[in-house]
């Protein structure tokens, strides 16, 4: 079997790495072009080409794969081409190309949470139970039939970068499993009345909105963990959360959205939410280092009453 496998991110590395490891025949790697990345603008290979790089294996980047790709494709005659957080919409001339068609790894049971950041807004909306889905690709974004399904539990204090670590893993597992039985799996329409759909992150989806219960922005402060970050504003400057702990306790019904009500070096940092308390563990200060709360207020002083605000 002959494989083009595409992919980008270090979420794609543990897939092709399987394939490998199982010694599928990987003609090919497709990843998204270099781009430059940090203040330096230096400018970085992907997890995926780097994988395959240094397993001798050819790698095409194309700006637009359905305009540039095709004639490349058609060349390399795969039986069938795999995607994994790839990033580029595929043409139906490219879907044509392989007998065996094109499978996508997704990250989230399907029909929910299609869209490039499943992970993400599973934990963002409160999600308990997620998964790999195995699918069959077609014109629509992630839309296509389904071939096989893996469940997990999101654990409670997960951040979207630590369940993307395990949901790697289990879709390089659920994707061997499919190629090694492939004429086993019957392929099944997905239901369009439980269908949901979520854009890709923006930096100001991490804004903590105070209003909102302290579960809802806990879970908020961990889909959003590592990228962009949650964040508040204090003293007219940003102040980045990176975890906290949902305290229920409804004594301070007449303090403001925002309010802080214990801010101390020793008992810690509890600010008043829509509904209960949320107790910040880890913040950074712009042009600061992540801290612990408690060291936080060691050196800084947050004043009881001090109001968090949603926007400048």
């Amino acid at each position: 079997m002959k494989i083009i496998f595409m992919g980008t991110p270090e979420f794609s590395v543990p897939s092709l790495k399987a394939l490998t490891d199982n010694k599928f025949n990987v003609c090919a790697v497709v990843t998204q072009p270099d781009k430059p990345v940090g203040r330096g603008g230096k400018i970085l290979n992907s997890p995926v080409k780097n994988f395959a790089l240094e397993n001798n294996i050819p790698v095409f980047q194309f700006e637009k794969i359905s305009k540039e790709g095709i004639e490349t494709l058609k060349k390399l005659s795969p039986d069938i081409m795999i995607t994994v957080a790839f990033g580029q919409i595929l043409s139906t001339e490219i879907l044509n190309i392989p007998p065996l068609g094109i499978i996508n790894v997704h990250a989230s049971l399907l029909p929910k949470y299609r869209g490039a950041a499943p992970i993400q807004w599973a934990i963002i909306k409160g999600e308990n139970i997620t998964g790999i889905t195995i699918m069959k690709t077609e014109k629509g974004l992630d839309t296509g039939d389904i071939l096989l399904t893996k469940t997990t539990k999101i654990n409670p204090e997960e951040t979207s970068g630590e369940l993307a670590k395990r949901l790697s893993l289990l879709g390089a597992e659920t994707l061997i499993e499919y190629l090694t039985n492939i004429n086993k799996f019957i392929p099944k329409k997905q239901d369009e009345q439980t269908a949901s759909y979520f854009p890709m992150l923006r930096k100001t989806d991490g804004e903590i909105n105070w209003s909102l219960s302290a579960t809802q922005i806990n879970n908020l402060i961990r889909g959003v963990n590592p990228w962009p970050g949650a964040y508040t504003y204090y003293d007219n400057q940003i102040l980045k959360i990176w975890k906290a702990a949902v305290v229920t306790d409804n004594a301070y019904k007449d303090k403001i959205e925002g309010e802080v009500l214990i801010s101390d070096s020793k008992r810690g940092l509890f600010v008043k939410c829509g509904s209960n308390l949320l107790e910040i563990l880890e913040l950074q200060a712009i042009n600061g280092k992540k801290m612990s709360a408690k060291a936080y207020l060691n050196g800084k002083h947050i004043p009881v009453g001090t109001v968090l605000t949603s926007q400048l």
